[in-house]
């Protein structure tokens, strides 16, 4: 079950794009955008990812930590970045654990039989490591509400 709103968000460790081992625990202080991703390089993920790149002074003026994450390996995710200017980190779920853990996981994607990626998804967490704004969608196709997103941030500073 996805973390709901008001609760604790659980704390991962995976690598970013320079093989760095991270940890949600280390930004704790600051607002965090937990950006899930079903792949890398593909149509709808490469304008979800660009649009908060776009973003970013908002983002910074929200005092708010932008992370993408896929289940790409760090290496592909390091490519991507690089070939669309991303300017955040993205961090490497892929031993899907990540995903897991925020109940995010689509199985059988794609209609492929034992093919998973990440559902494309959206959690806000505050400086305490507390959940407060969840979106999650079973439609790999749809984009989240990004003015919602930053409105939801603004009124928590």
């Amino acid at each position: 079950m996805s973390p709901k709103v008001n609760e604790k968000a659980p704390d991962f460790e995976a690598p970013d794009t320079a093989l760095k081992m991270r940890k949600l625990s280390e930004f704790r202080g600051q607002n965090v955008v937990l950006a899930f991703f079903p792949g890398a390089f593909t149509s709808v993920c490469t304008k979800e990812m660009c649009t908060f790149r776009d973003s970013m002074a908002n983002f910074n003026k929200f005092k708010a930590k932008v992370i993408g994450i896929s289940v790409d390996s760090p290496f592909s995710l390091a490519e991507f970045a690089k070939k669309n200017n991303l300017t955040f980190d993205l961090l490497s779920d892929s031993n899907r654990e990540i995903s897991k853990k925020y109940d995010v996981l689509h199985q059988n994607f794609a209609g492929v039989p034992g093919l998973t990626a990440s559902k494309r998804s959206v959690f806000i967490i505050d400086g305490d490591g507390i959940v407060r704004y969840a979106w999650v969608s079973d439609d790999p196709g749809k984009e989240p509400d990004y003015k919602a997103i930053q409105e939801f941030l603004s009124k928590m500073n």
